[in-house]
């Protein structure tokens, strides 16, 4: 069977480049996550583990330890014979490598290998992903990667019914684990000049239409950018309305995990004095630090001057001002809207 133009590039790349470009995309039952590699952590680890996941060593094994919202273990090549023995469960696979200890933490998302405990040199294929903190297990296990997508997917396997010793009542399945290259945040080394996009922003109330201004505050019409075209902000709530001030929005929503949150971070403040708080100015949010910003931003409904210089304006509406005054006649508690509004899609416009 031939395999599709596409596929075959996708899988040239994941052969050409090295381990610390590539991640591992494991797809289960319950759904998928991916993790990096750290090669310069444990790179006997990362070889094995790719070399296996290309052989299709681990496709049709399974999750079958876990510790609820602790850890999940899986990667028994015995698990792959469903009449399996329980006895048996976690026995296949072990004794193959040395041990790589490093100061990789185990943290939440933390891929680390399976080992007989107390026994040098009994690292195997199997391997764990820490759902919370395991700080007892640093230094005892060889760390070597870290998940980058779909912790909801890893707390949902964590939380499947589990008996004695944390064996699973039935395994999660791992139906494939593939190789692919990383995924690209989006508008990472674009240009100064290829940020002055437009940014069509459909609320609850209309659509807004707003012109990125790099020359202002680059890396936060960069971060906005970023957050746009890969969906981050659809969904989102605007928290606050300040009639004659802000409406103010973009903050994560709670419980929600984004493909996209791995490229969530602060943004160092591009203060501009000049550049004025005035009605249909976007401006991004922050705390007490001023380099904090984030996500959250907000759109000015009128002359704020205390704002300027303290605060990174980054676009102008250009389209939608009259939605501005349809958030100001929404009815609120405080600053609280009384009802769900929302941001239902976000678009980087041609």
């Amino acid at each position: 069977m031939r395999l599709p133009a596409l596929l075959l590039l996708a899988a040239s790349a994941a052969w050409a480049q090295g381990p610390a470009e590539l991640e591992a995309v494991v797809s289960t039952d319950l759904g998928t996550f991916r993790f990096a590699f750290a090669p310069d952590k444990a790179p006997k680890h990362v070889d094995q583990f790719l070399l296996r996941a290309r052989q299709g060593y681990y496709n049709g094994s399974a999750f079958f330890r876990v510790v609820a919202n602790g850890i999940i273990q899986g990667g028994d090549p015995l698990l792959k014979n469903p009449k399996t023995a329980r006895n048996l469960w976690g026995t296949g696979g072990l004794n193959l490598l040395a041990d790589e200890f490093s100061d990789l933490k185990h943290e939440r998302g933390t891929v680390s290998t399976v080992r007989i405990p107390g026994k040098a040199g009994s690292d195997g294929a199997q391997f764990f992903v820490c759902v919370g903190p395991q700080v007892a297990l640093d230094g005892q296990y060889s760390s070597f990667g870290r998940v980058t997508e779909g912790m909801d997917v890893v707390e949902k396997i964590s939380q499947t019914p589990a008996g004695e010793n944390g064996f699973t009542a039935t395994p999660v399945r791992i139906l494939s684990v593939a190789i692919e290259p990383k995924k690209v945040e989006p508008f990472l080394t674009a240009a100064p000049a290829e940020l002055a996009r437009t940014v069509a922003l459909k609320t609850t109330l209309g659509t807004i239409k707003v012109a990125l201004e790099p020359t202002w505050a680059p890396e936060h019409a960069r971060n906005f950018l970023k957050l746009t075209a890969t969906g981050w902000y659809n969904a989102t709530p605007f928290h606050r309305i300040a009639p004659g001030f802000v409406v103010q929005g973009g903050l994560p929503t709670p419980g929600r995990a984004h493909n996209a949150d791995r490229w969530v971070r602060n943004i160092k403040g591009e203060f501009n004095a000049e550049r004025k708080h005035v009605r249909g100015i976007v401006s991004m949010a922050r705390g007490d630090d001023p380099n904090s910003a984030a996500t959250s931003f907000f759109l000015m409904l009128g002359d704020a001057p205390h704002l300027d210089g303290q605060y990174s304006a980054f676009g102008r509406i250009v389209e939608g001002l009259e939605i501005l005054e349809a958030f100001e006649k929404e009815p609120v508690d405080g600053e609280t809207p009384k009802r769900p509004l929302q941001i239902i899609e976000a678009t980087v416009l041609p």
